[in-house]
């Protein structure tokens, strides 16, 4: 591959992950802030219930597929360059959630919507919630977290510089901030919903569950230093007793 083509290429993939990355963000930001009573999925019920379980489970089952040592190769070999990957993983992701919440089959059932003072409330602590994730994920390599680390090191003609073990700011306070804001965001929203409710309940069950697998990856790759991490820093909630195997 020419240096032209090549800086072309990283060009083209990163205008294509940062595109997918904003745009499933902001599907996901303005459907959960309705409790997803305005997605557009058209799905009648019973079926829709199939149709929307397809959709909640399809992002964690892959998602975590690829952080596998088979999904990473899987990821290196998708092309034109392995150095890509983490693009990749971030493009896969991207669609992932997008396809979720843009074709999301609506029970038409409101459960709870805030009124007067507690809306605003609610949508303050839903704004803090994205506010939780965006800094967890700057604080965590936003290059890594947003797919950058893939094509801005394809541009420069380098290998990936993956970042160092995070341990300062939110990580003071937990070992897995990104993944516990992420779950805030699924609940603080005006709006609650039967379908609000199922996907809350199953991606926060994730959220909890699957940083289990990151930790014992954590520990081959950081050895007494995560070890050390894990022994002085909670899990999940901020002021616990950190606890780990």
């Amino acid at each position: 591959m020419t240096a032209a083509r090549r800086i072309l290429t990283a060009l083209f993939f990163g205008a294509l992950t940062h595109g997918l990355f904003a745009l499933a963000v902001g599907l996901m930001i303005y459907h959960l802030f309705f409790g997803l009573s305005a997605s557009w999925g058209s799905i009648p019920y019973p079926y829709a219930v199939l149709a929307n379980a397809l959709l909640v489970l399809q992002f964690p089952i892959l998602h975590s597929f690829l952080l596998t040592d088979r999904g990473r190769k899987i990821l290196a070999l998708i092309g034109p360059d392995e150095r890509l990957a983490t693009s990749h993983y971030a493009i896969i992701a991207s669609i992932q959630l997008a396809v979720t919440f843009a074709f999301w089959s609506p029970s038409g059932v409101i459960l709870w919507q805030a009124e007067g003072l507690v809306f605003w409330l609610m949508c303050a602590a839903y704004a803090s919630a994205w506010g939780l994730l965006g800094l967890s994920i700057l604080q965590s390599g936003f290059q890594l977290q947003s797919g950058m680390l893939g094509w801005f090191a394809m541009l420069r003609d380098r290998a990936p510089k993956f970042p160092d073990l995070p341990t300062r700011g939110l990580y003071r306070l937990i070992r897995q901030p990104i993944y516990a804001s992420f779950a805030l965001t699924l609940w603080t929203m005006p709006t609650y919903t039967p379908d609000q409710l199922a996907l809350a309940v199953f991606w926060t069950t994730y959220c909890v569950a699957a940083p289990l697998h990151k930790e014992r990856r954590f520990t081959k790759i950081y050895g007494d230093r995560f070890a050390a991490f894990q022994a002085r820093t909670p899990y999940f909630i901020p002021f616990t007793k950190a606890r780990h195997k």
